[in-house]
């Protein structure tokens, strides 16, 4: 047996990004006795809005950041709809358009909840985030610190603890890795797959349907085209819009190795662009500047390796196909101060942590991993049962539900 050490518990969080300062928020507020420090390589003033990343929070994330008191609600955007459709050719002949559409379809009334979740752009999360922990350090009267513009150089395990590098030695009963960053940025993990994609993001400008019913504002969909999914996060409303008109974030995955957005110029990628969404997406009246990011997998086997943890990107980098990386960031960080607030034995604890953990991550992990490689096979009829399953999930309420609710809470 492990005992716990003796208050104050030494905790550092390697990594000032969501997942890591939601955990030290988590931590200062409700684990008695611990003494957190946050370390990042970037200053505290540096502009995190140059992050061109806008990120789905799903439901169980927007009610954490609301019990942390850091929600932007006049920054948000809520999600009320969720479309997913498979782009012709797929099941073909008349049942394609009646009873066998390769589509299915998740509303926040059907499933009782009043979004099933938000988009925000990345600054739009960290910057209240920071905020909130510069105020809990000024309160904590030097229980907790920043140490932002201080980059991390090692972390070594010693007896009952770890010692970190950054600068000067320190050392922490548990230090925590939040340090993620992008795909291509990371030195490769235990689990790792270059699924040979690009992923296109920037904003475009939609309109709604002639003669039909408008588009609700909360709408995303995602479309699964031969090249790649094809997601439109809906995002707020500006004074400045035409009326009618709808902003989306774009996510526009592609084969890196004959990639067909590269080359064309803005009004090119709109008319290709177009020829992808789906009609109930409404038409695509522009596209903004695009930036691209290399797609991969990226995950160690372990959340936990003696009294170093790894959260959020720093434990898996997913596709963005599903939209859960940060989400189930989030959830880590949560199971991990659940469960070590109250332990006795520090290390018999992280042990629970792994075990809880698992379930939810391998799923997600097998879930993208499946469907990102599946856009790489070549197999004949492929589209076609993807869209036989799409109408399947679509005509079964219970198991679309249970899809829904995994995709708002995680596993449980």
């Amino acid at each position: 047996m492990s005992p716990a050490p003796t208050a104050p518990l030494k905790l550092a969080v390697i990594g000032a990004g969501p997942a890591g300062l939601a955990l030290a928020l988590l931590a200062a507020r409700g684990w008695h006795g611990v003494q957190v420090t946050v370390f990042d390589a970037r200053p505290a003033d540096k502009d995190v809005a140059a992050d061109p990343r806008t990120l789905a929070l799903s439901l169980g994330s927007v009610q954490l950041m609301r019990q942390l008191g850091v929600w932007p609600d006049a920054q948000a955007q809520p999600i009320t709809e969720v479309h997913v459709s498979q782009a012709p050719p797929t099941l073909g002949g008349a049942l394609s358009e009646t009873l066998l559409r390769p589509e299915v379809r998740l509303t926040a009334a059907e499933q009782g909840v009043t979004a099933l979740g938000a988009v925000l752009a990345y600054d739009q999360i960290v910057a209240p985030l920071q905020r909130a922990w510069e105020t809990e350090c000024t309160r904590s009267a030097g229980q907790h610190a920043m140490r932002f513009g201080t980059p991390v150089q090692a972390i070594r395990d010693v007896s009952g603890g770890v010692e970190v590098e950054a600068g000067v030695v320190e050392r922490f009963d548990l230090a925590v890795i939040a340090e993620g960053g992008v795909f291509a940025d990371q030195a490769r993990k235990a689990v790792s797959h270059d699924y040979r994609q690009t992923a296109w993001v920037g904003t475009v400008q939609l309109g709604q349907p002639a003669g039909a019913a408008p588009i609700p504002a909360g709408a995303a969909f995602e479309r699964f085209t031969r090249h790649g999914p094809v997601a439109l996060l809906p995002l707020p409303a500006r004074a400045a819009d035409a009326s009618g008109v709808r902003r989306a974030s774009l996510v526009w995955c592609v084969p890196t190795d004959d990639d067909p957005v590269a080359e064309l110029s803005p009004e090119q990628r709109r008319t290709v662009l177009a020829t992808l969404l789906p009609e109930a997406a409404g038409p695509l009246l522009d596209i903004g500047p695009l930036k691209h990011f290399a797609l991969g997998l990226n995950a160690e086997t372990t959340l936990v390796a003696g009294r170093k943890v790894r959260i959020g990107n720093a434990a898996q980098t997913l596709h963005p196909v599903a939209g859960q990386g940060l989400n189930l960031g989030l959830r880590d960080a949560q199971a991990l101060v659940r469960t070590l607030r109250h332990a006795t034995d520090l290390d018999a604890a992280l042990r629970r942590v792994e075990w809880a953990r698992a379930p939810d991550r391998w799923s997600m992990i097998a879930t993208t991993d499946f469907l990102a490689r599946s856009f790489t096979w070549q197999w004949p009829g492929l589209p076609a049962l993807r869209g036989l399953g799409l109408a399947a999930l679509q005509a079964l309420p219970p198991v679309k539900s249970l899809l829904a609710r995994q995709m708002m809470f995680g596993r449980r």
